[in-house]
């Protein structure tokens, strides 16, 4: 929280409503209103840019947008601590500009953690908030879609999005209406609307039906006339059940006709629907491999015309590094005939850290390319594959970073850490954006562009079955350990300064640190010492170092489940501790099999005979640890199933 005496100020023009919003901020920002003494704040709304100034004990907003007044706020508030007058131009770069929460991979958001977002947000000036619900909401008459997961009901999504329309952020609705619902398609209710496992079957009377219930759902719950469609990566379309049925057809008029269908639906509601773009690159690729975003896909004037008109496309790229690459595909989003969204990625998922160092060499090309392109519409995604391991908390600078592009032309690391902490009131920024190096370790390329998620694989892997073994090449087994010790004494010097939740997050990685600094290297020597007959080491390992090692993983447990259920609704936090609770039965049986071998009870552990390999899945990596799996692949060659 912001530190000593709270700020006075006495505001002038500004609504009941606004400002009950300015006191659902105070304790952020640090300010009391309606003080004696104050610094009088005159509030104007007018056209033009967003304008801050302040002369001795006279100030001045003015503002063009609700949100805009919200930003204009914490900027007065932030100079105004340090500055006796100065004077603030602001021009948004952008009409849309926020981000998409990812709440369908498990991690449900609490309300009272979305209403923080949009605290966060409503400082920052973001203006757009979506939550990325497959099934996570409830629909009436379909008791199990979302069952068991976490799903919101009505009055929890409608309290969300009145919180945010006070401070002029749209909430719009994201949902699928035909690939990603894996979890909606399992049950036998679905069963006559399923073409794959996580497909909607195109050309069926009774699709259209449970799309029309989604949507339906959405327009009575949130105030937006936007609505995001979905229909990403639905790479099977039309090969499974509707190939049985219907036999081979070009998939494009498949797509073109399922889309067609469902914009009827979202115009009988008076919608306004946008989609991911992804699928018409694939589909329309001359080498039908399905790259994404495959820029020999033929966007022909004929194939444009076949596409159902009134959606707007939303391009998503989490990768390029070069405004260049950004620029060609925006150019060629226009021959839809609208101007595309563009979504990036803070990246945080698939791992257990955060990667700063691709979320940064990807998000500033992008805005810039954006913002020179003339698009009016952006977004940051945070998705949570795997299980979200890790916390939507660790996102907020990156954020910030979104927010900074959408007011001015440069932005550089010092100006984003001076207003991050002005915008939550907690010195956040190097802490957060230094979490990277939990996976940018020795042996993984600067700025990790690839993924690398050794804090996940050296957490999860087995000590017996080391999958990950042969990357872990003698230097890295003397290195890995100390630099985890350094992060977890960082991450306790960190946590002491923080006040919740933040608390919370930075103890989870110190005690995940802890448990790393102990079982990076300890497989690799358990296998070592057993192929060297060095059976007085295996002894102390059994008899002392997996005991700890054990007690760590259950402190790290602890701290992680004390996270989640700040952040997160409790559904979902059963498959983390089905997790640790596996590690923790695979760290007895280690010990139970060394202790077999010592005792003369088994002549050979034969899971220490088999011969290391690479993690063959990558390719072949640049540097040693430069790998990525995901934890079913981590922790067993066999299956879980």
């Amino acid at each position: 929280m912001n530190g000593g005496e709270a700020m006075k100020l006495l505001f002038s023009g500004l609504s009941k409503d606004t400002l009950r919003g300015v006191a659902e901020l105070g304790g952020m920002l640090g300010i009391e209103t309606q003080a004696e003494d104050a610094i009088s704040v005159e509030v104007v709304q007018a056209n033009g840019p967003l304008k801050v100034t302040r002369n001795g004990n006279r100030g001045f907003i003015q503002y063009e947008k609700k949100i805009h007044f919200y930003r204009g706020l914490g900027l007065f508030v932030e100079h105004a601590r340090t500055m006796e007058a100065f004077t603030i131009n602001e021009q948004p770069r952008f009409d849309y500009n926020g981000t998409m929460l990812d709440v369908s991979r498990n991690g449900v958001l609490r309300v009272d953690t979305i209403k923080q977002f949009i605290r966060y947000m409503a400082l920052m000036g973001l203006n757009g908030l979506m939550l990325y619900t497959e099934d996570t909401y409830e629909i009436e008459g379909l008791p199990y879609f979302g069952y068991m997961r976490g799903r919101y009901s009505k009055e929890e999504l409608r309290a969300c999005d009145d919180y945010a329309d006070m401070f002029g952020i749209e909430m719009i609705p994201c949902i699928q209406t035909l690939g990603h619902l894996h979890h909606a398609l399992k049950w036998n209710y679905a069963e006559p609307i399923r073409d794959h496992h996580d497909i909607l079957l195109p050309d069926e009377p009774k699709t259209y039906e449970f799309i029309e219930q989604m949507i339906s759902t959405a327009a009575s719950t949130f105030r937006s006339k936007r609505i995001h469609i979905g229909m990403d990566e639905a790479f099977q379309v039309g090969l499974g059940r509707y190939l049985r049925e219907h036999g081979y057809r070009n998939r494009f008029d498949i797509m073109n006709e399922h889309v067609g269908k469902v914009l009827e639906i979202t115009s009988k509601y008076g919608l306004r629907p946008m989609i991911w773009s992804d699928m018409y690159f694939n589909l329309l690729a001359n080498d039908n491999q399905g790259q994404l975003y495959n820029m020999n896909a033929d966007f022909s004037a004929e194939n444009m015309s076949k596409i159902p008109e009134g959606v707007q496309f939303v391009f998503w790229d989490y990768g390029r590094g070069e405004e260049e690459g950004y620029e060609l595909v925006f150019d060629m989003h226009k021959k839809f005939g609208s101007m595309p969204i563009f979504a990036g990625g803070i990246h945080m998922w698939n791992s257990i850290a955060p990667n700063y160092g691709k979320t940064w060499k990807t998000s500033h090309p992008a805005l810039r390319a954006a913002k020179k392109k003339g698009l009016r519409e952006v977004f940051a995604t945070a998705w949570g594959d795997n299980g979200t391991e890790t916390n939507h908390y660790v996102i907020l600078a990156g954020l910030q970073l979104f927010a900074e592009h959408g007011y001015g032309d440069e932005v550089d690391d010092e100006t984003l850490a001076k207003r991050l902490k002005a915008c939550t009131g907690i010195d956040l920024f190097e802490p957060l954006v230094s979490l990277k190096y939990m996976d940018e370790v020795p042996g993984v390329d600067e700025g990790n562009h690839w993924m690398a998620n050794p804090s996940k694989f050296l957490l999860w892997q087995d000590l017996m079955v080391g999958i990950f073994d042969k990357h872990i090449e003698a230097d890295t087994e003397e290195v890995l350990p100390g630099y985890y010790r350094d992060m977890e004494v960082k991450w306790r010097n960190v946590k002491e300064c923080m006040p919740a939740p933040f608390h919370a997050l930075f103890e989870t990685y110190e005690k995940l640190a802890a448990v790393l600094s102990m079982k990076t290297a300890l497989g690799v020597r358990i296998t070592r010492y057993y192929k060297e007959q060095r059976k007085e080491e295996l002894a102390k390992i059994a008899s002392s170092e997996l005991p700890e090692l054990y007690s760590r993983v259950e402190s790290l447990r602890l701290a992680h489940r004390r996270m989640w259920m700040l952040t997160y609704k409790p559904f979902g936090w059963e498959t983390l501790d089905i997790r640790y609770g596996g590690l923790k039965s695979r760290i007895q049986s280690a010990g139970d099999r060394l202790c077999d071998y010592l005792d003369g009870r088994v002549d050979v552990l034969e899971e220490l005979e088999a011969e290391r390999l690479v993690f063959d899945q990558n390719g072949t990596p640049t540097a040693p640890m430069n790998v990525t799996g995901l934890y079913q692949l981590i922790v067993t060659a066999t299956s879980l199933t």
